[in-house]
């Protein structure tokens, strides 16, 4: 019997079980490059799971980089911007904004309900645990994949903010367009596959379930 909100996806080329079988496929390549004494970042919270079989593996701290895409009012999955710990301002996309027509009025109550929420879960996840700093050290950041990328890009900016020596960007599925154009933004991208992004992110796994906050801090009590 399929889990509760498990995704069970028409796509024909499904690459993964679930995410934690994404991460086993990505850490065996970022093994692979022999990073030195990196941190591995996690974007809560899709990339818990994925990240923490990468932690395991590296043998590195896992900690989280908290972002909260800023969704289209009526369309929520698509971004026009993103919010993440330690940027000051939200990072927008001006193109979306401007397609959608947007006015200051529709973005704003957006920003305020992302904000509290992302205040909420800074208050649940980070309770007691020490955070990592990133300072002249490679730092990679993990998400479950890369469509358009506006949450990646401002986990990108948080963490250039904080001053890594390298940034590397280990997705497990992204579109050949999204690598192309994030390879000028981080240092290195790590991908376990490219296809057309057509159908979702999770159209690209068998399981896909939105992952529980019970779950979240469960995953992370597990990390080095």
């Amino acid at each position: 019997m399929p889990r509760l909100g498990m995704v069970l996806s028409p796509h024909p080329n499904q690459r993964f079980a679930d995410r934690a079988e994404a991460g086993r496929s990505l850490a065996a390549l970022l093994v692979a490059r022999g990073f030195a004494d990196p941190v591995v970042y996690a974007l809560p919270r899709g990339g818990v799971p994925v990240a923490l079989p990468i932690a395991q593996a590296l043998g590195a701290p896992l900690d989280l980089l908290l972002v909260r895409k800023l969704g289209v009012p009526w369309q929520p999955e698509l971004g026009f911007g993103a919010i993440a710990e330690g940027l000051e301002e939200p990072l927008l996309n001006q193109d979306v904004i401007a397609h959608a027509g947007l006015t200051d009025d529709m973005i704003a109550p957006v920003l305020t309900l992302e904000k509290q929420e992302l205040a909420r879960r800074s208050a649940v996840y980070l309770k007691g645990r020490d955070r990592q700093d990133p300072k002249g050290r490679i730092a990679i950041l993990v998400d479950d994949g890369l469509a358009t990328g506006i949450t990646a890009r401002a986990g990108i900016a948080a963490l250039r903010k904080r001053g890594v020596a390298r940034l590397v960007l280990a997705i497990p599925i992204a579109a050949p367009e999204s690598v192309a154009e994030f390879q000028g933004l981080a240092d290195e991208v790590i991908t376990a596959e490219t296809a057309p992004i057509r159908f979702g992110i999770g159209a690209f796994y068998r399981d896909f379930h939105q992952i529980s906050d019970a779950e979240m801090l469960e995953m992370l009590m597990k990390a080095t």
